[in-house]
Parts: structure tokens; sequence; C-alpha cells
């Protein structure tokens, strides 16, 4: 029992401070594709129709002394200029909060994403994108416990834990920019190419004002495809590909659509899928999609060496998308010839 102890107090203390040092990776969803924005600024306006509101949610780790929650929200729309056939902009909102173990270290983020794309022909799309923001990293000691708090006998939390922070609180600009090219057959057959940059202006969001590290940026690699089997079956791959400093990561999902309704107004889709990191994690995936309204549900299960520490494997991850279409205005025309 008491190497249990030790260990788990050890083990948060060498997780928190390598936190605090390297900052940790950004935020991330299983299902990727359905919080887009945070993968690619000009995923901004890139679906069909003209407004859309999107929630994320994932909760993992609830059995160690590091449990990770994590919350998305966005909206955006389409934005059409008079006479301009050629193209249309996209222009939205994102909001990021992000929490982690027993210090609480949180991330707080507020942004705003604008894109505009071309219309090349009635196939390909281009779109290029820029995302501005607000962080706010911090964290709380006040329920933390410290290695030099281990007398060799026992835990004593009235020993002092010999850490001090210059700042238990910082804020910083966030940055981000991308492309997307989309080949579209139809609404149901089409594929998307995209990469994103984040923290290219690189903030120093240090705890230690000695430190002189900046946050190192973000690239990732998107490929998405929807295609049409059958008048009732659609077929959806995903892949992604992120790299920050040292640390690299590949996701791949896979799933069926199931149209059980085509009726228009009445389309009711049920979406059964798969997904693999690299980090060593699958996720089965299951989804609704009642009319405009989608509700998807995941859950990770972690293969590596770490699930012989927990009894929890990973954690369920939930999203939610919510589309307007507007019905467009009939164009000028004539009610009769003119002789």
């Amino acid at each position: 029992m008491k190497k249990i102890i030790r260990f788990r107090v050890l083990l948060f203390s060498c997780i928190f401070c390598t936190s605090l040092y390297v900052h940790g990776q950004d935020l991330h969803y299983s299902q990727f594709h359905n919080s887009p924005i945070n993968i690619n600024p000009a995923s901004t306006g890139i679906f069909n129709g003209d407004i859309r509101y999107m929630a994320s949610f994932r909760d993992q780790w609830r059995s160690v002394p590091v449990p990770w929650l994590t919350f998305s929200g966005s909206y955006d729309r389409k934005y059409f200029r008079n006479n301009d056939e050629k193209g249309f902009f996209g222009y939205g909102f994102l909001f990021n909060y992000d929490r982690q173990g027993d210090s609480r270290l949180n991330l707080t983020n507020f942004n705003l994403s604008g894109s505009y794309t071309r219309i090349l022909n009635k196939s390909n799309l281009i779109t290029g994108g820029l995302l501005l923001g607000f962080s706010s990293r911090g964290f709380n000691i006040s329920d933390l416990t410290w290695d030099k708090q281990w007398d060799g006998d026992r835990f004593d939390p009235s020993l002092s834990p010999g850490e001090n922070f210059d700042l238990m609180r910082v804020n910083f600009l966030e940055t981000g920019a991308g492309i997307n090219y989309r080949w579209q057959k139809t609404s149901r057959t089409k594929i998307d190419f995209g990469i994103g940059l984040f923290h290219f202006i690189q903030p120093k969001p240090n705890f230690f004002n000695s430190q002189d590290l900046a946050l190192p940026m973000r690239l990732s690699y998107k490929v998405d495809g929807n295609f049409q089997l059958t008048e009732k079956l659609d077929i959806q791959l995903n892949a992604l590909h992120q790299m920050q400093r040292e640390y690299k990561e590949t996701l791949v999902s896979g799933l069926f659509k199931f149209f059980l309704n085509n009726q228009r107004g009445q389309e009711t889709e049920i979406h059964l899928g798969l997904g693999y990191r690299t980090t060593q994690a699958i996720w089965p995936q299951v989804a609704l999609k009642y009319k405009n309204i989608y509700v998807g549900l995941s859950y990770d299960i972690d293969i590596s060496d770490f699930s012989n520490v927990t009894d929890n494997r990973g954690g369920p991850e939930i999203h939610f998308r919510y589309i307007i279409t507007r019905v467009k205005p009939l164009g000028k025309f004539k009610v009769c010839p003119i002789y």
C-alpha cells in the first residue's frame, strides 16, 4: 500500500511539473472531424448550409490523479457578397476550455476566425482562413501533493512542498492560419484536404519569469472524404496528422452512414464506425442525424501500457451540431418576353 501511495504521489508530481515546463500539447478530440476549426481555420464556413452551431465535450482518465476535461463551442456562417458568383466569405467564433488534474491546470481560449472561399468551378473550391484569439492558462496548488512531503515512511501534508511559482496565471495571444481544398461531386460525395498552422506568432506563457520558452507551433494535415455507395449507404473516411515539437500523432477513422429516411425535410441517418490513434488508442463511435441536428458519441479505449495502472481505459466524447439552411431568394427575371 505504501508503494502504491508513493507511486501515485510521484506520478502526479512528474506529470504536473512536466505540464508546467513543457506547457503540454494543445487540446484534441478523437472525433476531430466534429471540431473542424480547432484543426484548421480554413474550415470556417465550409459546410452544406448557411449557419452552423457546434459543441464538443471530452472526459478521460477519471481513475488516475490527472483527470482531463475538454469543452469546445463554435458558431460560424457564410457571407455572400452581392454580384460575387466566384466566391464567398465565412466568419465565426470558437471557445475552448481544457482542465487537467488536481491542480486544475486549465486553458481558456476565445477566438475569432474568418475565411474566403474561391469557387474554381462547380466541383472545386479552395479556401484560406485566419484565426486570432486570446488565451489564459492557470492552475491552483491548494489540492496538490508533492514528493518532498513523503518522509520516507508516510505522506505528511504538513511538510513544505519546496515549490515556488512566479505566476499562477498567464495570458497570451492565439494565432492560426490554414488552407483547404475541396473536390465535390455531389452533396454526398466529396473530399477535403487541409493544412492548419497554430501559434505561428509564438507566445511565451511561462509560469517562471526566468524561463524563455515559446509555445511550439502546431502543424496539422487533415483529409476528410465522404462517398455515396448506394441510395441508402455512405462511407466516411477521416485522417489527421499533427506535429508539435517532439509530439506527433496520427488519427484515422471510418464510419458507415445508414440512411433510414431520404425524404426531403425528414432526413434520418445512423452512423457506426471505429477510429485508431497511433499513441495506442481505439474508439468505437456512433451518431444520429435527424434533419439538421447531429449528435455523435465515442469512447476511447487505451491499449497502451498506461492502461495497466488505471481501471478506466479512456473516456467518453460527445459532439453536437445544428445547421440552419436558408431558402435562397429567386433572382430577378421577366415574367414574359418583351417584343
